[in-house]
């Protein structure tokens, strides 16, 4: 299988890499939404009481130039009740008014060396949240007050008519007289105490000296603990916590080190030259063993805040470092040179991260953006990663709207080839080009649940491709893209229109996807001629939480050609797909890529659901003369400890059509069911972070007939474990 450790290759970019198109939604989930927002119609309340509708109001406060004005006095009026409430601005210049009462208000703040800046008369209406973004006009220079401290105020003699008036706002206790004193002991004002008396000015903020704590003698976890260089959890340079020179630059560095093993059994042909000689099987000893030892760094430098606010400019690169190793039993199998054995050992270094980023502008003070980052990325283009996930080289321009409400990607990928045994990138281009534009809507029609419609464009050009292992991928070699010894290369544009929603509906967890595919491939070798793409996908997963366990149910449709050989093809087939439903991973029909034996194609390629008849996923192109699927899955993932998750998952799986399976084996008739996948798993985490995991799973597939009428009754079945060690 010369495409093996695609899962491996996968799993840890799903793993290390930023998802892009969702980065927004986890770095701000708890962002107002919108100017104004309606409150929700669904919360909880106590039965027998009405919601009171209150609203709020938060602004920030700067100067002319954007800088924040800090300690300004602001005052919130009701005109119709006359009280009011008083806030002072933060050190980012925001001031917030929550949870009051709505009706017409008066804005007022105050702040020395600024003019008074009064807004009279607004309302602020039921629920409504109401957003300003406030400028302060300085003082001339002529007008302003002396420098140095501000006047004292007068305090006032209380007469027996008039209840003593407390001084409020932004003078000191120090110079207030309290509301119980009595008037004839007032005392004359004190003098305010010096500013190296009230402020310790500290150089560095990051690296503020704290004492030493050991409240009991017996050392371990304490606060105030030094941060160590090759510590992690702790105050540490190399991980982001304090910057690495100035005040807003910091750096990151990520290594990772994954071992996986795959121990499996999988239907293979005993070849023209068999392993076993006398032998007269034509199926072979499918056993295999597979071994993928991963080394990956990750240097992020960026400028900017270590919380929400998107970075000013960034610049990340990964390489990565695969050695891999293959033990089979049949000859043909490593390589397309029976000499080469039974057993491959290969290695490969690939640069799976290398771009450059920059926040174009801001557009709210809510952190809403538009940012642009160009080179090697990787990129997940719905939410299971039905369509697209990969890392190529590109151009991406991604940002979020009204309080991150909106998130969207505009992207352009000029791919690379990647390395057959690893699945890690080369440094050649392949002439195959992605466009891919998408919205994310939050909260759409329900409260918890993201909608998000996206177009896909694939532009991949006709090509002559022989994989690291000597087999032909590019076109496949199958049908009539081989003839007189000659090799005709052909061309695909196809488009992909989808809507896609993840979240929940009340208390129903909620993952679907619909894709149409439409457009042409310039001849197709199993329909032999020039064919048009009508084909479409669909998915849905339902799950519910019960305390500790998650139970769930999902089906995936994929439609099938009927007429292999007319001018329309209705099998659907993806970019560079990576799905995760169904079992994921853990499933044999997903992870495994299971060969079409004597065809040169896969019925289905490693980590897709699709029997997509494709010579191979990275390297080949896709192909929309094919069955289709039906799957129909039932599952449940327990939380055993806070440490242990297991995951248990049974598929149904069908062909949708048999029509093209027919033609390629010269077999009538092949049945639709292929069998019952089952799977289980762990994932295993010691110290309850993702600095070590253990990941296991253990997979069958029963054939049903028409997996028994290609293939024969064996029962497939597959073995794995990763090992992952993160710093």
């Amino acid at each position: 299988m010369h495409s093996a450790s695609y899962i491996h290759r996968k799993r840890v970019a799903r793993n290390l890499l930023i998802l892009p198109s969702l980065i927004a939604a986890a770095l701000y989930p708890g962002a107002i939404r919108g100017q104004p927002a309606q409150q929700s119609t669904n919360q909880q309340r106590i039965p027998g009481q009405t919601r009171q509708q209150k609203s709020a109001l938060e602004g920030v406060v700067s100067d002319p130039t954007g800088r924040a004005i800090v300690g300004a006095q602001v005052i919130l009026r009701n005109l119709k009740s006359g009280t009011h409430q008083e806030k002072l601005t933060n050190a980012e210049g925001v001031f917030r008014f929550i949870g009051f009462l709505p009706g017409a208000f008066e804005l007022r703040i105050t702040s020395e060396g600024y003019e008074e800046f009064v807004e009279a008369n607004f309302e602020l209406k039921p629920g409504e949240v109401l957003v300003r973004d406030i400028k302060l006009t300085p003082i001339p220079a002529a007008a302003a007050p002396p420098a140095g401290l501000p006047e004292l105020p007068q305090v006032k003699t209380a007469t027996p008519s008039a209840a003593p008036e407390p001084v409020q706002g932004k003078y000191p206790e120090a110079v207030q007289r309290p509301d119980n004193a009595p008037a004839a002991a007032t005392s004359p004002p004190q003098s305010l105490s010096s500013p190296d008396q009230v402020f310790h000015p500290e150089p560095d903020r990051w690296l503020i000296t704290m004492p030493d704590w050991d409240r009991y003698g017996t050392g371990g976890e304490h606060p105030y603990v030094k941060g160590r260089w090759w510590d992690p959890f702790d105050q540490n340079k190399l991980k982001g916590d304090v910057p690495i020179f100035g005040q807003r630059t910091f750096f990151i560095l990520t290594g990772l080190s994954d071992t996986f093993f795959d121990g499996r059994r999988l239907p293979v042909p005993s070849d023209v030259s068999t392993a076993r000689p006398g032998s007269s099987e034509f199926f072979g000893k499918g056993e295999q063993a597979f071994l993928d030892q991963v080394f990956l760094f990750s240097f992020d430098l960026f400028h900017g805040d270590t919380s929400f606010r998107p970075v000013d400019w960034r610049i990340r690169v990964t390489p990565a470092v695969s050695l891999n190793y293959l033990d089979v039993r049949e000859l043909g199998i490593v390589n397309i040179d029976v000499r080469a054995g039974t057993t491959r050992l290969d290695s490969h270094f690939g640069l799976q991260e290398a771009f450059a980023e920059l926040k174009l502008r801001d557009l709210s003070p809510n952190y809403d953006f538009i940012s642009v980052r160009a080179g090697i990325q990787g990129f997940n283009s719905d939410f299971r990663g039905f369509i697209f996930v990969d890392e190529q080289p590109g151009i991406r321009l991604f940002g979020n709207l009204k309080s991150n409400l909106y998130q969207y990607n505009v992207a352009y990928f000029n791919f690379l080839e990647k390395n057959t045994n690893s699945g890690l990138n080369s440094f050649a281009l392949r002439n195959q080009q992605v466009i891919i534009a998408n919205v994310y809507r939050q909260d759409f029609f329900f409260k918890g649940y993201t909608a998000q419609f996206s177009v896909h464009y694939n532009k991949d050009d006709a090509t002559v491709h022989f994989d690291d292992n000597g087999f032909l991928v590019r076109p496949a070699p199958v049908g009539g893209v081989v003839s007189n010894n000659m090799v005709r290369p052909h061309s695909i544009r196809a488009a992909y229109l989808g809507w896609t929603g993840d979240g929940h509906i009340g208390p129903i967890n909620l993952t679907h996807a619909f894709y149409q595919a439409l457009g042409d491939d310039s001849f197709n070798g199993i329909a032999g001629r020039r064919v048009t793409i009508n084909a479409q996908m669909a998915a849905l997963e339902l799950s519910v939480d019960r305390d500790w366990a998650r139970f769930k149910t999902s089906m995936f449709y994929a439609s099938g050609s009927a007429n292999p050989r007319g001018g329309r093809a209705r099998g659907f087939d993806a970019i560079e797909d990576f799905p995760e439903l169904a079992g994921g991973i853990f499933s044999l029909w997903n992870r495994e890529g299971i060969r079409l034996t004597g065809a040169g194609v896969t019925l289905t390629p490693p980590n897709s659901l699709l029997p997509s008849l494709r010579s191979n996923k990275d390297e080949g192109q896709a192909n929309f003369v094919n069955p289709g699927i039906f799957l129909a899955n039932a599952g449940a993932n327990f939380d055993l400890t806070p440490k242990l998750r297991s995951f248990v998952n049974v598929n149904y799986l069908r062909f949708e059509r048999t029509e093209p399976l027919e033609l390629l084996l010269f077999q009538a008739p092949i049945r639709h069911t292929i069998g019952v996948d089952s799977s289980i798993g762990v994932r295993y985490r010691p110290p309850l972070t993702e600095n070590i995991s253990i990941t296991a799973g253990a997979a069958a597939l029963v054939p049903g007939q028409g997996f028994r009428d290609i293939y024969g009754s064996r029962t497939l079945f597959s073995l794995f474990t990763d090992l992952r060690f993160q710093f």
